[in-house]
């Protein structure tokens, strides 16, 4: 029995073409993170959808009961599938993620998603310090240009810079490379 189990973090509405917080190249990434969905739903794999409803004073996507805080429809969960909601960045935060986890007996995690500089982020350093051996998908991610003061940081360079940080807390590959060492398995 596989006991790797996929996380999608946040592939919600708001991110994507006509949304809140468009990312750069959100139907790319998502594409990717329907390619491990895919096959985990091929192979009976457990599978989480972390979905973020704001809650904090002043927050402008994923506000409640908002098309933008449902999931995108080229990524949705089947009814089946496991969904936890979360109010913070980290997906462990408050949440029933860690207990899911422990219920399903996961070994392995794949986790993919948006934002990677904040909420892939948060939840990958958490899953880590949980002792977690994981492997992120990178080109099933999404982020966005940031700014600090009069620096703008195109979202490319966001997006590789986190990555390049997140190798201290588990593998960063491609979804090829994450599906070539399932199968292999």
């Amino acid at each position: 029995m596989n006991k790797t189990t996929l996380v999608l973090i946040d592939l919600q509405n708001d991110y994507f073409p006509g949304g809140r917080r468009i990312l750069e190249n959100p139907l790319e990434a998502a594409a990717q993170s329907s390619h491990l969905l895919d096959l985990f739903r091929e192979h009976g794999w457990p599978t989480i959808h972390i979905q973020h409803i704001s809650t904090r004073p002043g927050a402008t996507f994923f506000l409640p009961d908002t098309e933008g805080m449902d999931f995108h429809p080229s990524i949705a969960p089947l009814p089946n599938e496991t969904v936890i909601t979360k109010h913070f960045p980290n997906s462990f935060r408050e949440t029933v993620l860690l207990e899911t986890l422990k219920g399903l007996r996961a070994e392995q995690l794949v986790m993919c998603g948006m934002m990677t500089h904040m909420c892939v982020d948060a939840s990958v350093r958490a899953a880590a310090d949980y002792g977690f051996p994981l492997w992120l998908a990178a080109d099933a991610c999404a982020t966005r240009a940031l700014a600090f003061g009069e620096i703008r940081i195109p979202a490319g360079h966001v997006h590789g810079a986190f990555l390049a940080a997140l190798k201290s807390y588990g593998e960063v590959l491609s979804t090829s490379e994450i599906t070539a060492q399932l199968v292999e398995a």
